[in-house]
């Protein structure tokens, strides 16, 4: 398992390393475009597991995204706000109310609705990458260091369930264990980063507005990553499903590695927008 896992990551920096630092559009646009179809493909599939149209719908979502995006008639900040939205009126509330029951009306309107989510995602890398590929790349760093810090904070401190009902393994100890990891990584770039990070994210705000924006702005990207991780558990527990697919051996699917990165990307896109 372990060496499938590494030859899977090796693959896939191999394709996104050059892409970002070639700064590609075109090539940008078709990674893009080739992981959003997976993401629907998977989204659908959460929603109605013994569906067997989800490839014909992720293949539509697909064409309708990829024209989007290279003719640029994206409306990118309507596609941010509305996905922040969703997350703050549905999402979140749905760890405390639960999920629709499989088959129901009101499962088939929420699947559309987290649909439009993942547009906002992508959306959202879109907007993102038009800043440049580091200005990407140290939002999704904010996102990577959260978890990492989650997962090592829990292990060694972990004792009170975050959301035992969801994702057992996840602990409060561990979501402040994230932050705080967070929080360091920020101060860093900005102290000591240089001029190599002046154009990142966490620089441009604190240039932009100071510290205690910042550290509010870093605490918030935090807490909507967790949120989206566990909306995922959510869905593959009331699904009965350990991933959300296989596409990624070893990995499992998209959106388990995207899953974090749902409701952050938005909000960074949006708060970038006024950098």
């Amino acid at each position: 398992m372990l060496r499938t896992r590494v030859i899977t990551a090796v693959v896939l920096l191999a394709i996104l390393l050059p892409v970002l630092y070639f700064n590609n559009y075109t090539a940008f646009a078709v990674v893009a475009t080739v992981f959003f179809g997976a993401a629907i493909w998977e989204c659908f599939r959460l929603f109605n597991p013994e569906t067997h149209n989800a490839h014909v719908i992720a293949l539509v979502w697909a064409a309708v995204f990829a024209i989007s995006v290279f003719t640029g008639h994206t409306n990118l900040s309507f596609w941010a706000a509305l996905s922040v939205a969703l997350w703050i009126a549905r999402f979140a509330p749905s760890l405390k109310i639960g999920l629709p029951p499989l088959g129901t009306p009101a499962n088939t309107l929420l699947s559309l609705v987290y649909a439009f989510a993942v547009v906002g995602c992508f959306a959202a890398i879109v907007d993102l990458y038009s800043h440049s590929p580091l200005f990407l790349l140290s939002v999704l760093a904010i996102v990577w260091v959260a978890d990492i810090g989650a997962y090592f904070a829990g292990k060694a401190f972990g004792k009170h369930k975050l959301a035992p009902s969801i994702s057992p393994g996840k602990s409060w100890e561990g979501a402040i264990g994230g932050g705080i990891a967070v929080l360091v990584l920020g101060c860093l770039s900005v102290q000591f980063g240089g001029d190599a990070f002046n154009q990142t994210f966490a620089v441009r705000v604190q240039h932009t507005y100071g510290w205690p924006v910042l550290a509010v702005v870093l605490v918030l990207m935090t807490a909507a990553s967790i949120v989206g991780d566990l909306f995922e558990s959510q869905l593959k527990r009331r699904a009965g499903m350990k991933d959300s697919s296989n596409l990624l051996p070893g990995h499992g699917g998209v959106l388990d590695r995207i899953d974090a990165l749902i409701p952050v990307l938005p909000l960074a896109a949006l708060i970038g927008s006024r950098l």
